[in-house]
């Protein structure tokens, strides 16, 4: 079966190119997948110069450009639509999504914090700055609740003592270039014997 992924980002796209290098015009477990659409609501996102290195144009919705949020959230449908994607991944997507885009796509976020505790865009600051011994990252269903979806996937790790903000970010990341291509794996392939 062929899966057709689109990849939205606003930035640095370093989990795009995760998901590029692990999945696009590959085969896993019985599936192809393909990345059909990338998509940046910034046009100067790094991860434009990344899609690019795999061939693959991004497609760009400015969201200042519409005068509210369900005019962008249109927009978006559409081209996610007209990709024919099967599933949405959000990575890093700074923008929140209302009901015309949750009620027409299915797609995942990728949130680096163990979600309900953190939500928004102060995530990994808050969960450095909380005192906790434990931080991680989460994989959720996106709905209408700000990182509120229903949870596919989480990681954690033990923050050390006197551990350095750059440190703890850097933790993050790596377990969200872990988990996330996992949670795509596992809404296509239940019972997965894969790893990367």
């Amino acid at each position: 079966m062929l899966i057709k992924l689109a990849v939205l980002f606003s930035g640095n796209g370093s989990n795009l190119e995760n998901i590029l290098n692990k999945f696009h015009k590959k085969t896993i477990g019985g599936n192809d997948y393909e990345v059909v659409l990338c998509l940046s609501n910034k046009k100067e996102a790094f991860g434009i110069q990344r899609a690019l290195k795999f061939g693959l144009e991004t497609v760009v919705v400015e969201h200042k450009n519409f005068k509210n949020r369900d005019e962008f959230d249109k927009a978006l449908v559409k081209e996610i639509q007209k990709s024919s994607a099967d599933l949405t991944i959000l990575a890093g997507f700074m923008r929140i999504l209302g009901p015309v885009f949750t009620k027409n796509i299915k797609a995942i976020n990728l949130h680096p914090s163990l979600l309900p505790l953190f939500k928004g865009a102060n995530a990994i600051r808050e969960s450095f700055d909380s005192g906790m011994k434990v931080a991680g990252v989460t994989v959720h269903f996106v709905n209408e609740e700000l990182d509120g979806g229903k949870i596919i996937a989480q990681m954690a790790f033990q923050k050390e003592e006197n551990m350095k903000y750059e440190d703890f970010e850097k933790e993050i990341h790596r377990l969200e270039y872990e988990i996330l291509p996992r949670s795509i794996i596992k809404l296509f392939n239940p019972h997965p014997l894969i790893s990367f």
